[in-house]
């Protein structure tokens, strides 16, 4: 094995250094061929292999060029390449590729570009096939676009030309290992007390839920708040593209879908999975998102004793929530009448809760609305709390407050008789609201 390129660092040009990592990593490659190895001993294992690598190259460079070299090394063999930093840093919330040379992420709320870069187009497929190969998926011309979930559980799409004309693009919204408690959305300014106690009742009263929002407005992670309410002792069946959910109680049944295989068979989607889990026993079916002609079902089980039910749906307010629900139900195929479909709707959801991201990149709930029957051709919606901005301060925050809107919701009585107690000052917005209490 020739040694490689120049042996003083000071002639080493940054052709010479991306060759010499090259060298390394195909070193370190080949001595792993036939290893079994696991997760957790990979990275150690490599770092030992590539000092053995190091040494016999003669090469002397300065220690912390070399540590930056090893380390992006093991991230290359054990983790995504360049982009394992960012999925590392707690801070950073989602990581996009637009090619090789362009990276940003979502930190604290904010867009900004990131100086990590890939080598080449190739070096991005390379790590989308390092992604989605365990998981049985592919990606190639004739199916450019995949999605995958990694072993943490962040969520991960990734396209590759001819769909995405600038290079391969990978995107990937990171999984929040600590769930976040209706105390700390409080504390973000995203719900308020009274609002957290008001949900909290709802879901324990057996309201069916859809939270409405954009994406990565923060439906999942509100989502997961809201199942946290479920009673321990009621068995839960979850629906999910990409697990993401993070239930505690001990009696739940997760389900997620499956992508076709090679031959364009057995897939398993949102809807098979709807349909199959009315025959389980459930007492709650949670589904992360509808999107498809699955709307119709769930609106079904919702109207046939299956109450409690939570969902999410991409929309930009109540009313569009609404709309966007119509139209996903006509994908099931079945010629119903808008009338009809509105009916099922207005009949099925109690409730629509509104999470927005906002242009400063703070994440709140700007509505909880009240589906209130119907009224001719049209579905009745009633705000209970709604967010109200009021200006705009420094570093471009908006401000504003999340309140009641003075109107008292028509299902009070459904919720006293599961033992909540509302009293009235809690929708008034000149006056401070008492906790609810059950």
């Amino acid at each position: 094995m020739a040694t490689p390129i120049a042996t003083n660092f000071t002639q080493l040009t940054s052709s010479d250094l991306l060759k010499f990592k090259r060298y390394l990593v195909d070193a370190v490659s080949r001595s792993l061929e036939g290893e079994s190895l696991m997760p957790d001993n990979r990275a150690e294992f490599i770092t030992s292999r590539l000092s053995e690598a190091y040494v016999q190259t003669k090469v002397n460079l300065p220690k912390d060029l070399r540590a930056q070299i090893f380390n992006d090394i093991v991230d290359e063999l054990s983790g995504l390449g360049p982009i394992q930093p960012l999925l590392d840093d707690p801070d950073i919330s989602e990581v996009m590729v637009n090619g090789a040379k362009k990276v940003f992420i979502e930190k604290n709320g904010k867009l900004m570009k990131s100086p990590v870069t890939f080598e080449d187009d190739n070096h991005v497929l390379r790590i989308i096939d390092r992604i989605i190969l365990p998981l049985g998926r592919r990606v190639d011309a004739d199916s450019p676009t995949v999605d995958a979930r990694l072993l943490d559980g962040s969520r991960v799409n990734a396209v590759i030309p001819p769909v995405a004309i600038d290079g391969p693009s990978i995107t990937i919204r990171k999984f929040k290992k600590d769930k976040l408690s209706t105390q700390q959305l409080i504390e973000y300014g995203s719900i308020t007390a009274n609002m957290g106690e008001f949900l909290r009742a709802c879901v324990v009263s057996r309201f069916n839920i859809v939270i409405s929002g954009g994406t990565g407005s923060g439906k999942t992670t509100l989502l997961n708040v809201l199942s946290g309410f479920i009673p321990a002792e009621e068995r839960i069946v979850t629906i999910e593209d990409a697990a993401e959910l993070q239930l505690q109680q001990e009696h739940v049944m997760r389900m997620e879908t499956k992508t076709p295989n090679t031959d364009g068979k057995g897939a398993v989607t949102i809807r098979d999975l709807v349909r199959n889990s009315l025959r389980m026993r459930p007492d709650r079916i949670v589904v992360g998102e509808v999107r498809g002609g699955e709307a119709l079902d769930m609106l079904q089980a919702m109207n046939t004793g299956h109450d409690g039910s939570l969902t999410t749906v991409h929309s930009n307010s109540p009313r569009d929530a609404i709309s966007r629900i119509e139209t996903l139900v006509l994908m099931a195929g079945m010629d119903l009448p808008l009338k009809v479909v509105r009916q099922q709707i207005s009949s099925a959801v109690d409730l629509i809760v509104q999470q927005t991201r906002l242009k400063d990149g703070t994440r709140k709930v700007t509505a909880i609305t009240e589906v209130n029957g119907m009224e001719g051709d049209t579905v009745v919606l009633t705000d209970i709390f709604k967010f109200e901005q009021t200006g705009v301060g420094p570093d471009n925050k908006l401000l504003g407050e999340i309140k009641p809107t003075g109107i008292r919701p028509l299902f009070s009585p459904r919720l006293e008789a599961a033992g909540f107690k509302l009293g009235a000052e809690i929708f008034m917005p000149s006056t401070p609201g008492r906790n609810l209490r059950r």
